[in-house]
């Protein structure tokens, strides 16, 4: 029974990243409606770990259960957005001022730095989707090296939101050459250890992200999507 229940919980995770990744890629389309048993045959899965994987999903906001009626996935919203970076300004400025506080460790120098020379070199291709990817695992690990994981586990979930926003917004917003010299000096402060420096840069950087997305959703009309 034991190993039956681990097979499920195996699968019911499989499930779960497998739609996660194609909602936030926008590969399962915003506002569009799917049956169970669709998503099950998409993935080549019995309904029992899709029909988990959902409930989760629903408790993350990417999508909606209606009985008898399917599942939905949820628009794009500008006031998740917005409620989302509010909390991103609070809490990643936190991280950076206690990993400046704490300490930053060579490995965590030599893993932050590998993220700006992975943007950098993105930027250079014009790849904006590397670009956002290699971003993300900056913002993802300056956290994870504040040694929070209840932090981290929070900030995940919000990242997860906003990655769909971004991949929509991508070729839109103009070239994040900015957002790399961002990176660059937080990095420096935060290997200096001045943390108010750190927390007020970062603090800033979130601030204009925040800004900008919800200025292109609106322009764009995308909260549709």
């Amino acid at each position: 029974m034991a190993g039956s229940a681990r097979k499920t919980d195996t699968r019911t995770q499989q499930a779960y990243q497998t739609l996660k990744g194609l909602i936030m890629d926008n590969a399962l389309k915003p506002s569009a409606s799917y049956l169970e048993t669709e998503l099950a045959e998409m993935l080549g899965m019995s309904r029992t770990p899709v029909r988990e994987a959902t409930l989760q999903l629903e408790s993350e906001g990417f999508l909606s259960i209606r009985p008898r009626h399917g599942i939905t996935i949820l628009p794009i919203s500008i006031e998740d957005m917005q409620d989302i970076y509010d909390l991103l300004t609070e809490l990643e400025p936190y991280a950076a001022e206690k990993v400046a506080r704490d300490g930053l460790s060579e490995h965590g120098h030599t893993l932050l730095m590998s993220h700006v020379s992975a943007m950098d070199a993105a930027l250079q291709a014009n790849d904006l989707i590397a670009w956002a990817y290699a971003d993300e695992a900056f913002h993802m690990d300056l956290v994870r090296l504040a040694g929070n994981a209840r932090l981290s586990k929070i900030v995940s979930t919000f990242w997860g939101q906003v990655h769909r926003a971004r991949m929509a917004t991508l070729t839109l917003r103009p070239k994040p050459v900015r957002s790399n010299e961002d990176h660059r000096r937080l990095v420096s402060f935060v290997q200096s250890g001045d943390w108010q420096a750190a927390r007020n840069l970062h603090r800033e950087h979130r601030k204009n992200a925040k800004t900008m997305l919800v200025d292109l959703i609106t322009h764009h009309n995308l909260n549709h999507l």
